[in-house]
């Protein structure tokens, strides 16, 4: 049953990277840098495997190079957690905390998350950018203090990419390495959708008690 019901959004994630190929690794990583919980553990996995299925190619680039094609996925991976980043950069360059608490939660933000973010920030500095992109949550929302103390866009930018690409491609290779043993694995990948269903309703169910929680205490 449970399969049943996210079947549709697991297709529809494989659907979009087999679709537009880099281009749709760029959307969605976009989606879940954009607070939106698409987990990056989902989607970089996939890219990974169709890099092993000689499938993510840019114009040519990488075709019969496996290593090429997940260097590919890295790169647009880190490029879309760039442009997801963009919205939560420019509510706190210019509306300050003020537009966070008073907007945020139109575009899935609260107050919980700038302050866990904020003394991220404050502690280690723009290196906080860098070393953000590398944790779970803490990478979703750090944008929000660097826009705040209205960080250098051109640095805020390179260090995000650069925090990004790693996390994107030691995601990508887990994923290419699956595939690569898919002849000894074979019998149990008819269940590797469910399993990603059900961490992505874990994402959602902790995503929609979070902000609960929050505009509770509100």
């Amino acid at each position: 049953m449970l399969q049943k019901i996210l079947a549709p959004i697991v297709a529809w994630m494989v659907a979009v990277m087999a679709a537009m190929g880099p281009l749709g690794v760029m959307l969605l990583m976009a989606i879940e840098s954009a607070c939106i919980p698409l987990p990056s553990e989902v989607i970089m996995p996939f890219a990974g495997y169709l890099a092993y299925k000689g499938q993510l190619t840019f114009f040519g680039l990488g075709a019969g190079n496996p290593v090429a094609q997940i260097w590919i996925a890295g790169i647009f991976g880190a490029l879309g957690c760039n442009l997801g980043s963009v919205p939560a950069y420019e509510v706190g360059a210019w509306g300050g905390r003020r537009a966070v608490e008073k907007y945020g939660r139109y575009i899935w933000l609260h107050t919980g998350h700038l302050d866990q973010a904020h003394r991220f920030f404050e502690r280690f500095g723009p290196w906080a950018i860098f070393i953000g992109r590398l944790l779970p949550v803490v990478r979703t929302f750090i944008a929000l203090p660097a826009g705040i103390a209205r960080m250098d866009r051109t640095r805020f930018h390179l260090y995000t990419f650069a925090g990004s690409l790693p996390w994107c491609l030691g995601l990508a290779w887990v994923g290419y390495k699956l595939g690569e043993k898919w002849n000894t694995l074979g019998q149990y990948f008819h269940k590797l959708d469910a399993v990603i269903g059900v961490l992505i309703v874990a994402g959602v169910a902790w995503f929609i008690y979070d902000h609960v929680k929050h505009r509770a205490k509100g």
